[in-house]
């Protein structure tokens, strides 16, 4: 499965809003989920012009979650911002 496809996959259509970025039912991270899926085709935008998602996680305890994509937490995997000084 593609977290891509344009095409929801059937699972999301039992998706509940998480409030925080994990299963609310068990607490497992997004990374621990068996399927994800991007509705990148309904963005909404935020009061300052920015895009953000709806994320759907299928979890491996059979709960579906969702949330938005400004709500994932930093990601450890990336590098951080350096500021020069000026």
């Amino acid at each position: 499965m593609d977290a891509f496809e344009p095409t929801p996959p059937e699972w999301t259509s039992q998706g509940i809003h998480a409030h925080e970025f994990c299963c609310p039912n068990c607490k497992a991270s997004a990374m621990e989920a068996q399927g994800v899926w991007i509705n990148r085709r309904s963005p909404v935008y935020t009061e300052d012009h920015r895009r953000k998602w709806q994320e759907f996680y299928q979890c491996q305890c059979g709960c579906v979650w969702w949330a938005w994509s400004n709500d994932r937490p930093p990601s450890n995997l990336t590098k951080p911002d350096i500021l020069e000084d000026f």
